[in-house]
């Protein structure tokens, strides 16, 4: 009688390979989630930067055309960019409104988020007003 044993196992240690494989791509997965997540935020930020300069810009138009003047004495573009700074834009915040052209008057506000490096551009948000 002959006893057939498989002594010779082809496929040992197999499925902790398997294993091994599923690991790293999970890893790379989760690894993918987190930068994502970390993108997500860093537009959020962004987002809320600009709603702010929005509302401030949107205080200068409104002083402007309780004014009834296109023209912002350099006092008052310094409040506003303390008011920038108040609710919440970053220390280097820049009001900006230069001599009108053709009746119609340019508020830019420029800052740069601490988030991002030196040689990246700095956010900026603009709108115009004209007087009737």
């Amino acid at each position: 009688m002959k006893h057939t044993h498989a002594t010779h196992r082809p496929h040992r240690g197999f499925t902790l390979l398997e294993v091994l494989v599923s690991l790293l791509v999970f890893s790379f997965g989760v690894l993918g989630m987190v930068g994502l997540q970390a993108r997500a935020i860093q537009f959020s930020v962004d987002a809320e930067d600009r709603s702010k300069a929005a509302a401030v810009a949107n205080e200068v138009i409104t002083w402007m055309w309780s004014q009834k003047t296109l023209v912002v004495p350099a006092a008052t573009i310094t409040d506003f960019q303390s008011r920038a700074q108040a609710i919440g834009l970053p220390s280097n915040v820049v009001v900006a409104v230069p001599a009108p052209v053709g009746g119609v008057a340019t508020v830019t506000i420029t800052w740069k988020s601490p988030s991002k490096l030196a040689v990246d551009p700095n956010s900026s948000y603009f709108t115009q007003v004209a007087m009737p």
